[in-house]
């Protein structure tokens, strides 16, 4: 990883579409600062596609799309696709697994009640009720009791990762790079060789690991060196500041390049 501002001049003039990661990257101890969102404002205006890609709830997700200045949402690691209508205030809704995704959570609550019944340690999160898609265990800060409910999951067929919040479960062959290749092709038009010149990912945790993996123009905010040994590739960039303030840093340096390349 080498520090944002240490960059070549100019390497993300090219990129037009930011995706990233909410908690913890756009948030900070989850909280969403005015500064970020004005940086998320920002972007917007100078053309760039915003893109939340998060393990966050439906609930939260819809209001994003409907309020935040964003072109849409990625959500519950990859499950849907939330994104607000040209004219009005309705949301255009897709689903990872089309129509039979009503069928979804019946199994997954039937799944993760038996879990607590097994693991009594093991708790829905607060935000479960708000879910379309996955299954959400709380983070009990013992890694042998989190390795325990991981494994259980695991073994009932669910795929499973950890962010900073949530011991995560879901069924499908998506995460959240499966995710976002299917909305740039479907929604965009952008297929994956574009991309790569095109879009700049951000975020901080262990679920990132595919799209740090995938793309080039990778950042990540400072504390995602707590996960580095987690991850399989470290993000090419790195922030001085943890959560949103490290956000806004990455958002001004493809503002700033982006203003280079104009005056060319």
């Amino acid at each position: 990883m080498t520090p944002i501002q240490e960059r070549p001049r100019g390497i993300f003039s090219s990129v037009r579409f930011l995706l990233t990661d909410m908690d913890e990257t756009l948030t900070f101890n989850g909280r969403l600062a005015a500064d970020t969102y004005c940086a998320l404002e920002q972007l917007q205006q100078a053309g760039i596609c915003v893109i939340p890609v998060t393990a966050a709830p439906a609930g939260w997700c819809d209001q994003m799309a409907r309020m935040w200045p964003v072109n849409g949402v990625i959500g519950e690691n990859g499950g849907f696709f939330f994104r607000r209508e040209n004219h009005g205030h309705g949301l255009n809704r897709s689903f990872w697994h089309g129509e039979q995704s009503s069928d979804i959570m019946p199994r997954l609550l039937s799944t993760g009640r038996d879990i607590m019944r097994r693991i009594p340690q093991a708790k829905f999160a607060e935000d479960q009720a708000f879910r379309l898609t996955s299954l959400a265990f709380a983070r009990t800060g013992d890694t042998a009791l989190e390795h325990e409910i991981s494994v259980a999951l695991a073994d009932e067929g669910l795929n499973t990762t950890i962010n900073n919040l949530w011991i995560l479960a879901w069924t499908g062959t998506y995460d959240k790079l499966a995710a976002a290749r299917k909305v740039l092709e479907e929604e965009y038009e952008t297929d994956d060789a574009t991309a790569q010149q095109s879009l700049l990912y951000s975020g901080d945790s262990v679920n990132d690991a595919p799209m740090f993996m995938h793309y080039r123009h990778t950042v990540g905010v400072s504390t995602v060196r707590q996960y580095l040994a987690q991850l399989p590739k470290a993000p090419a960039w790195i922030t001085d500041g943890p959560g949103g303030s490290g956000f806004v840093q990455a958002a001004r340096a493809v503002l700033d390049d982006i203003d280079i390349h104009k005056l060319r």
